[in-house]
């Protein structure tokens, strides 16, 4: 597992532009949030449409870890492939992940369903991954499991320069929004149709249909690219918390408000208890649909300009603007 340092904290989906989430900011009360905003200073913010296929936390970890990629082509699978050994130094051949999913079909189009409400364990993962090892072979593509069933790593040259959709972008939208359109995701379209093929003939769809879960009929394809930066594999990561993410992809603002308040009395009040300790290391990367903003301490001398300008602008208001 990659290292991460508990005084830079990095909260996906901060900011959240679905109706129910939306309508729920003005219910926030996030004082420990305030505090410590008031406290520091903006040091970076990136600003794009919600068009972009890597979202803002996704840009934002991999501009901590120093990792310069286009759009849609951060190199994540690469990446774990790297620090779980399987692949070694120097490999600069191109990764993608692979996430089994649910894809929901409708009257009008097909959905894609969270993997993480799909309950899949270690077996299952491991029968399927059995199951479609010859159908990706076939095309060039070497499968690899990953500690996190449900998720496989694929090694093949044409995941290098192939651009593909975060999850995070995808749930909830239809299939045909986000799937790749170039000629070189040709043979994996066709891979996803033979994908779902096999998958509905298999046996451990037919036990998870007698648990009363949803059938596992597709797989997603993202965090595609070739590792170009050496460090990127060793370097300190950003605490990542992830407790937003449920509730803003389902677009349960009362869930979300809630998330946010736990997150304000636990990991932002623990940040700002570090700050009132005279930790210089600090910092705080909010991030929304469109954008993100990265908050450091600041330099000695700014602190009264610095709280100035937080002070015009409230936790709720800053928030609607990622």
């Amino acid at each position: 597992m990659a290292e991460t340092s508990p005084r830079q904290l990095l909260i996906p989906f901060a900011g959240r532009g679905s109706p129910s989430c939306r309508a729920a900011l003005s219910t926030l009360r996030l004082p420990n949030l305030e505090n410590l905003l008031a406290r520091l200073t903006l040091a970076d913010t990136d600003t794009q449409d919600e068009s972009t296929r890597s979202p803002p936390h996704e840009r934002a970890l991999a501009q901590a870890l120093g990792i310069a990629a286009p759009d849609g082509c951060i190199p994540w699978a690469a990446l774990e492939a790297r620090r779980l050994g399987i692949a070694t130094a120097g490999d600069t051949e191109g990764w993608g992940m692979v996430t089994l999913c649910n894809w929901q079909v409708g009257i009008d189009d097909v959905v894609l369903g969270d993997p993480s409400s799909i309950e899949i364990d270690a077996a299952e993962s491991a029968a399927l991954l059995e199951a479609a090892r010859p159908f990706f072979e076939e095309d060039g593509i070497a499968l690899h499991a990953s500690p996190v069933p449900g998720r496989w790593l694929a090694r093949a040259g044409i995941f290098d320069g192939l651009a593909t959709a975060s999850i995070d972008r995808a749930v909830g939208y239809p299939v045909s929004q986000w799937s790749p359109l170039a000629d070189a995701a040709r043979p994996l379209r066709r891979l996803q149709n033979e994908m779902q093929m096999l998958l509905y003939t298999q046996r451990v769809n037919d036990d998870r249909a007698a648990r009363g879960v949803p059938p596992i009929n597709s797989f997603w394809l993202a965090g595609t690219g070739a590792l170009k930066n050496e460090e990127a594999a060793t370097a300190v990561a950003p605490t990542v918390n992830d407790s937003l993410r449920t509730p803003a992809l389902r677009d349960d603002g009362i869930g979300w408000a809630e998330a946010w308040q736990a997150l304000d009395a636990g990991p932002v009040a623990a940040l700002l208890a570090e700050y009132t300790r005279g930790a210089s290391d600090i910092s705080l990367t909010l991030c929304g649909d469109r954008a993100s903003q990265r908050y450091t301490v600041q330099p000695r001398g700014l602190a009264r300009w610095a709280k100035s300008l937080f002070d015009r602008k409230q936790a709720p208001a800053l928030l609607e603007s990622l």
